[in-house]
């Protein structure tokens, strides 16, 4: 799974966020001379780019799975809600949706749960409420990506920004097929994942376990 400890698309930020420390810390020690300040601000700074850094990091090793008969979790983090909601965007009937929230401590990059051709994609640009709370999955900025499966059911995943995240980056295309376990894309800082199943999917977990992109099953089809 890992290309390179650092996702490619936090680099740009890594870049700016240690020169901006460098030059906030420079001109803080030259106009305040107060030394145990200048050394509060210099380990500030380096704390706040270690966390920059660890944001973008990749799983160093992770057993995937690969199996057409289940839905794997698409991002790292915590089941927030596991609830039958009526999907009046694409589905127009009711669905089974499974909520991952991802804290900011989680490794942020997602992945396709299942295998298929993508069928529909939807950006839309919202507003930026706590990613916990249930209204997120309707008002916040969010990506939709629909995926038909071989066996013809059709899965959404739902990539949705939270109170800090303010960018959301997606790979997949209208036509193309996907593999499951493959990168789909990142949120950066912060975030939730919606997963919308058939209402027949047999669900493998539940609400406040932790799971992991690629590794944990969320629901067989």
């Amino acid at each position: 799974m890992s290309k390179g400890l650092i996702h490619k698309k936090g680099i740009p930020i890594i870049i700016i966020a240690f020169f901006t420390f460098a030059i906030i810390a420079s001109l803080f020690c030259v106009f305040i001379k107060i030394f145990f300040l200048q050394i509060g601000i210099i380990i500030a700074g380096i704390l706040l780019l270690f966390f920059v850094i660890r944001f973008f990091r990749r799983p160093l090793s992770r057993e995937l799975i690969k199996n057409e008969n289940y839905v794997l979790s698409p991002a790292d983090g915590v089941v927030a809600a596991i609830e039958t909601v009526e999907d009046k965007r694409f589905f127009k009937d009711k669905r089974i949706q499974v909520s991952v929230f991802m804290s900011m401590y989680n490794i942020h990059i997602n992945w396709y749960p299942i295998s298929g051709e993508v069928i529909s994609t939807e950006y839309q640009k919202g507003k930026h409420l706590v990613a916990r709370n249930p209204k997120s999955s309707l008002k916040n900025e969010m990506f939709e990506c629909v995926i038909k499966h071989s066996s013809g059911k059709e899965i959404m995943y739902r990539q949705i920004a939270g109170a800090v995240a303010r960018r959301i980056l997606s790979y997949p295309e209208k036509g193309k097929e996907v593999q499951q376990s493959d990168e789909s894309g990142i949120i950066l800082f912060g975030s939730r994942l919606d997963v919308l199943l058939p209402t027949d999917a047999k669900i493998k977990l539940k609400i406040g376990q932790k799971v992991k992109a690629a590794s944990s099953v969320i629901a067989e089809i």
